[in-house]
């Protein structure tokens, strides 16, 4: 369903299956009804699924995770803002109105860039690893300019 590379985690790839009983079964779904509903999932993604800006924008925050700032604040402010990010695309993808989505993408692109920059100030600053800083720059300026036409 999404186009991401395969360091995504598996669940990202598809539907959740649901709580599962002691004995391997699902607890109160019959097999035909949890059967038709995972087919309807698989037919019809959600609109952010669709969305190529948001794959990169699940790719940045992964590169923030994996840029492994030391600085606790720091860390937790260009977490929260690739999150947003991610979160803003989505918003935007399921809006209706033209202004509704430009709104949410706006959004989105200014939580970029303050995880972009939380990621060179920290690498700058001796708490995060250096060799990531290409990628995320790379990454903040694809998304930067998908968020810019789909804003437009």
């Amino acid at each position: 369903m999404l186009l991401l590379d395969r360091a995504s985690p598996a669940w990202v790839a598809g539907p959740h299956p649901g709580p599962a009983t002691a004995e391997g079964g699902r607890r109160n779904t019959p097999v035909a009804v949890r059967d038709r509903h995972h087919a309807s999932v698989q037919r019809t993604p959600s609109p952010y699924h669709r969305l190529r800006a948001y794959g990169v924008a699940v790719k940045l925050l992964l590169a923030v995770r994996e840029a492994g700032i030391r600085d606790r604040v720091l860390r937790d402010q260009a977490l929260r803002a690739a999150k947003s990010a991610c979160l803003n695309c989505a918003e935007g993808a399921g809006r209706v109105t033209r202004a509704d989505k430009a709104r949410a993408y706006t959004v989105a692109r200014g939580e970029m860039v303050e995880a972009v920059a939380a990621i060179e100030i920290a690498a700058l600053s001796g708490e995060a690893r250096c060799e990531v800083v290409p990628r995320v720059v790379a990454l903040g300026n694809e998304l930067c300019a998908m968020l810019t036409k789909l804003i437009r």
